[in-house]
């Protein structure tokens, strides 16, 4: 087990609460409205006119005036690999000249935007901003690890409520193959995922979870970790409703597998068992 089963078991439920809050975000962007329609019927061999009563999904506009990316669902997931290449190539470079102002400002910016939508699901739109850059400030620029973790629940959501309404089951499989292939390569082959973990937990600016123990010990969950599934939990939840809770539980389950299996003092891509994790919460939705 590379962590104490104690750090384990927080990890994982950390998860799973980042997971749940994820979900719940999203479900507050959605109205679901019912609507009469008229649809044509064969009864007795002749074809009439019925009205049925019909629920339709409707994505309520993001806070700000903010705009989703215009782009068609089945291609979505190219836009969104483009921007993590383009993210991580800035990432490196800023890591590289250890331009630790500007990851500071990157940082807090990218956590205040993400946070503002996610508490706009539950608060008036100034509450919202307002609580939000507090939490940004105090995650940015104050050491603690409570803060940290507690806003780490919330930032996904509100990146997630950004793409799903483009994204579709089909793009999200092709998108969690390629992020996997990309997150072995990362760090089994190429190694600047280690890099770029080993830079932000020494500014104690991480995105993800953080759990510190022991003497100079961490266990630590990047946020692709946490954002990819939220946001095939998403489309599941866009297509089967509240189905999607056996995605998080299939999530949760290949987390902890991986954990409890892997060796201490190496590092491992969570995304390809997580991604298995999503195809066993999802074949969970085909039989139940």
């Amino acid at each position: 087990m590379k962590h104490t089963f104690k750090i384990t078991i927080i990890l994982v439920f950390l998860f799973l609460l980042t997971q749940l809050t994820g979900l719940g975000v999203i479900s507050q962007y959605v109205t679901i409205e019912s609507v009469v329609e008229s649809k044509e019927v064969l009864r007795d061999g002749e074809i009439v006119i019925e009205e049925v009563l019909v629920e339709k999904q409707n994505w309520n506009a993001l806070p700000y005036d903010i705009e989703r990316p215009q782009v068609e669902e089945r291609g979505s997931y190219v836009a969104i690999i483009v921007s993590i290449l383009i993210a991580t190539l800035l990432a490196l470079v800023l890591i590289k000249f250890e331009a630790k102002v500007l990851w500071k400002i990157w940082f807090f910016l990218s956590v205040w935007f993400t946070m503002s939508i996610a508490f706009n699901a539950f608060a008036i739109q100034l509450f919202a901003v307002l609580i939000a850059l507090v939490f940004a400030f105090l995650k940015t620029f104050k050491d603690n690890v409570y803060v940290h973790n507690f806003t780490e629940l919330f930032i996904y959501g509100g990146l997630a409520v950004i793409f799903i309404p483009i994204l579709t089951l089909k793009t999200m499989f092709i998108l969690l193959l390629l992020i996997s292939l990309y997150d072995m390569y990362a760090v089994w082959k190429s190694k600047h995922m280690i890099k770029m973990a080993k830079f932000q937990t020494k500014l104690r600016l991480f995105a993800g979870l953080l759990v510190p123990y022991g003497k100079n010990k961490m266990a630590i969950l990047g946020g692709g970790d946490l954002g990819f599934p939220l946001l095939f939990t998403g489309v599941i939840f866009k297509m089967q409703g509240w189905e999607a809770l056996w995605i998080i539980l299939g999530t949760t389950i290949s987390l902890g597998l991986l954990l409890y299996f892997s060796q201490k003092n190496k590092f491992y891509p969570a995304m390809p068992f997580i991604s298995l994790g999503c195809v066993f919460g999802y074949v969970l939705t085909l039989l139940f």
